[in-house]
């Protein structure tokens, strides 16, 4: 068995494919927030393949880490030489590995900030990505505002303040970079945010005309921020996955990524300063992303939110243990065609009917046994991004929101913390203590969870959906998660 590094690469590679490419000689030109395993199996491999076509080579990643978690990764991206193992997982039990090399550097940034800031204002940087999640824009659930209570972003803004936050670091770069006269990188948001791009301009400008009034207007004016859609479930690395990568391929990787075999970008042409050729290696460059955006959001990502809640609560632990039940691809089906679809507009080169059955076989791949504790973790920063906004959509127009009243009574019962056995469940959310607390209120005021402005805004005062969501939670608590099901479903 080999510790994956650079010296060890040649005899890696007489078991597993390797970068074709002399990866002395990448340079940098990305700098990406969040080194987490969704960026090793979506960006950072379209740029592993571009290079291994003898393309890109001034396109090398630096990531960068800010959190007290990254910690880890700073310690295996040292070790190992920035490199790692990609294992795709395919629903017959076959793995594909290879080793991915385009991560040329790690920054913890709490250690040596101005390594981090030097980077970004190096004029090779071009593109600085994120995969922040989607608390780290720091906006409003219900008015989309720019949110400052952060005590980090406060910090951020104190006069000759020292960045914490990726948008001080963000800010700060592109000031020495006007400063300087240098001209601005791009900021391209990876995250699963609905125009993500647009979003990452008004945030990120808001917190700079905080700091600096001219500036903000200089980033709005010079900086681009193209959006775009990236999708490929990738769970957490677990402790099988790094003996998986031990036995089957003799590789002590200390942080190996897996992965489902589906992948699609799609991105927005808006690189002033230039951007590796992607659509080389099949990343959908077009000129108007939200119609891809608004597909994966309201039909993978919620329906990924339609599973886990009320899968957890009858008995499963996995997606793929869900998605082989009928009675919940029913459901998932019922949700994506009648309460979904109806909010989409035609998505260029997409058939949407087999679009919404290749997304039931991804989430029935049992080889990646996507645990639901991930899909139902940070859920007060998906529901009313994903879910809520086919309600409101559907409300006005007239259209079924039932099973989207099921699915966000179910998140309500979920939040209470214990399950149907009796059983705790942990509830992981950066909101905890307040969802908790309005779920754990709700059997003696059943729209105390509703009823919370800065998810739900006046949903609660909407007397047709409240009436389905009082009837699902009622259900849930006096039948149960399944009962309930099949009664929603034979209606």
């Amino acid at each position: 068995m080999a510790k994956l590094n650079a010296s060890n690469l040649l005899e890696i590679g007489e078991r597993v494919p390797i970068p074709a490419y002399d990866r002395a000689q990448v340079r940098g030109g990305i700098v990406h927030f969040g080194v987490g395993g969704f960026h090793r199996a979506h960006q950072a491999m379209y740029l592993d393949a571009l290079m291994n076509e003898g393309k890109a080579l001034d396109w090398g990643i630096t990531g960068v880490g800010l959190l007290p978690n990254d910690r880890r990764m700073r310690t295996a991206m040292e070790t190992q030489d920035c490199l790692y193992t990609l294992t795709v997982k395919h629903p017959d039990g076959t793995f594909e590995p290879r080793v991915i090399g385009s991560i040329i550097d790690y920054l913890y940034a709490p250690d040596d900030p101005e390594a981090v800031l030097a980077r970004l204002a190096d004029p090779a940087t071009k593109i600085v990505s994120l995969t922040v999640t989607e608390g780290g824009y720091h906006a409003n659930q219900v008015t989309g505002a720019f949110d400052e209570s952060d005590p980090a972003i406060q910090r951020d803004l104190r006069p000759e303040a020292g960045p914490e936050t990726t948008f001080g670091y963000i800010v700060e770069a592109l000031a020495r970079r006007r400063a300087a006269r240098i001209e601005p990188f791009a900021v391209m948001s990876c995250d699963n945010i609905q125009a993500n791009g647009d979003m990452a301009r008004r945030m990120i400008g808001a917190f700079a005309a905080l700091r600096d009034p001219e500036l903000g207007a200089w980033i709005e004016e010079r900086v681009s921020f193209p959006n775009s859609m990236v999708d490929r479930i990738t769970p957490a690395t677990t402790d099988s996955d790094r003996s998986l990568v031990t036995e089957r391929f003799a590789i002590d990787d200390d942080w190996p990524v897996v992965c489902e075999p589906f992948t699609q970008w799609v991105l927005g042409d808006h690189f002033p300063s230039g951007r590796p050729p992607v659509d080389q290696v099949g990343v959908q460059v077009v000129e108007d992303v939200e119609p891809y955006e608004l597909m994966k959001l309201r039909l993978l990502n919620a329906s990924h939110q339609a599973l886990c809640y009320l899968g957890h609560l009858a008995g499963y632990r996995y997606a793929h243990e869900v998605c082989g039940d009928p009675l919940f691809v029913r459901f998932l089906l019922g949700y994506m065609d009648d309460e979904a679809t109806p909010t989409l507009e035609p998505v260029p080169g997409i058939d949407l009917d087999r679009y919404k059955h290749q997304l039931i076989e991804r989430f029935a791949n049992p080889e990646i046994s996507d645990p639901l504790a991930r899909l139902c973790a940070d859920s007060s920063d998906r529901i009313p991004k994903w879910l809520v906004a086919v309600v409101r959509e559907q409300l006005a127009n007239g259209g079924a929101f039932r099973r989207s009243a099921l699915v966000i009574a179910s998140w309500a019962r979920y939040a209470e913390g214990i399950d149907e056995s009796g059983e705790p469940i942990e509830v992981v959310d950066r909101r905890r203590e307040q969802v908790m607390a309005r779920a754990r209120r709700q059997r003696d005021e059943p729209l105390a969870f509703l009823q919370d402005p800065d998810l739900f805004g006046e949903l609660a005062e909407d007397e047709s959906f409240t009436s389905a969501y009082l009837e699902a939670l009622e259900s849930l608590h006096t039948r149960g998660a399944r009962a309930t099901l099949e009664m929603w479903e034979a209606v």
